[in-house]
């Protein structure tokens, strides 16, 4: 719980973040050593932040004596006057929640490829394990270790202040945090490849960061929409799958499963979205358009239309084709398959989506509906082939073998 705490005010110390976690991680082992025979401090967070102030004046000692003087002694002369208002029972909090702010800019910092965002921002600020993050992603832990070190190393040697960006670069290193924080989300919601369809530690995760963003930033629109986002559709997680974990569409599901607690809460970050300006934006849409998912009675009850309307603000802004896939989706509910595939098979033609598993599912999909089983068996093995969750393969296969012609 401490731990990203921790690291972000040392990082600032330091300016290196991988020397943070470092140093970190000394201290925690203090802790585990100390504690059993001293006993757990009254303050434990205020304990762990001394500690990790003094290990940071170490280090910084140590870099003085190699000839980096200037600014080691500039930050040792304020962290020395620091230390002396209250020792173990000092304050932990002045200034903490701006660490943590720059802690999230510097993980998601533009100068790494967007994996390795993911895997460090979920070391630093998730708390997970090299050995987590690797099983969450399937992927081998020596992939994930390597991943975290070459950020590490990146930010070194790019020399990426710890530092919330200047307004003018503000925007895009904002949405570089919420995409890898929607990652995380995504890939917990319909997990892309392995046994499970639904990986429930990685939503609460995504939260988690969300939530930590949103009272660091109480003022970002697009904050709150993520967080809205992901609670309104975190809420249909336990009905998303039965007993055995295989996949319950949507309009099958029981609604009494979904999480009213939840909806709320996404709701109301809905509501502050849009207070602070934020109806058009990305996020806020789509929070919008789970809102009326979570507002409905049952599937029939669902505003279909306003579900299309959104998603053709949210296409005009986006320009994705898999908003497009989306928007035909609701189109075929509110208007009928008929209209839903000329959008379809626009998309089909312009090749944007090849590979993409969901098109083809959603092209058999309306194909059934609309009477042509043949045509739509074709696309549902196809959509099989393509996607690489074992759940998933198995649903598309059994639309497939129910096509039957008449």
């Amino acid at each position: 719980m401490e731990s990203p705490r921790l690291v972000a005010r040392v990082a600032r110390m330091t300016g290196d973040v991988g020397i943070a976690e470092e140093l970190v991680q000394d201290v925690l082992v203090q802790a585990l050593q100390r504690w059993p025979l001293d006993g757990v401090p009254k303050n434990a967070a205020a304990w762990l932040m001394t500690a990790a102030r003094h290990r940071a004046i170490d280090h910084l000692r140590q870099r003085a004596l190699h000839g980096e003087r200037q600014r080691e002694f500039a930050v040792e002369i304020e962290l020395q006057d620091a230390s002396l208002d209250g020792g173990p029972e000092m304050q932990a909090d002045d200034d903490i929640g701006d660490d943590l702010l720059r802690l999230v800019f510097v993980a998601c910092h533009p100068v790494l490829p967007v994996d390795a965002r993911v895997a460090l921002t979920l070391r630093l600020l998730g708390g997970l394990s090299v050995a987590e993050i690797a099983r969450a992603f399937l992927t081998r832990e020596a992939t994930i270790s390597q991943r975290i070190v070459r950020a590490k190393q990146t930010l070194r040697d790019a020399r990426v202040p710890f530092e919330v960006p200047r307004r003018d670069a503000f925007g895009e290193r904002l949405d570089a945090v919420l995409q890898v924080i929607y990652l995380v989300f995504n890939e917990g919601y319909a997990a892309t490849a392995g046994e499970d369809l639904v990986r429930p530690a990685l939503c609460e995760d995504a939260m988690r960061l969300g939530r930590v963003l949103a009272g660091l930033m109480p003022r970002e629109a697009e904050v709150h929409g993520l967080v809205a986002l992901m609670e309104l559709q975190a809420s249909r997680l336990h009905a998303r799958t039965d007993a055995a974990g295989e996949a319950i569409l949507l309009t099958q599901q029981d609604r009494r499963r979904w999480d009213r607690s939840l909806i709320l809460h996404g709701l109301a970050a809905l509501d502050r979205s849009i207070a602070l300006g934020g109806e058009s934006g990305a996020y806020t849409l789509q929070a919008a358009i789970a809102a009326c998912h979570a507002r409905a009675a049952s599937a029939d009850a669902t505003d279909w239309a306003r579900i299309a309307l959104l998603y053709a603000r949210l296409s005009e802004l986006t320009g994705s084709p898999v908003v497009e896939l989306n928007r035909a989706v609701a189109e075929s509910m509110a208007s009928g398959p008929a209209v839903a595939l000329e959008r379809v098979d626009r998309l089909v033609r312009e090749d944007s989506l090849d590979g993409y598993a969901l098109l083809p599912a959603v092209r058999g999909d309306l194909l059934d509906r609309l009477g042509r089983p043949d045509e739509a068996r074709r696309d549902f093995e196809r959509a099989a082939s393509l996607s690489r969750n074992a759940r998933e393969q198995r649903v598309l296969l059994g639309r497939a073998a129910r096509c039957v012609a008449t």
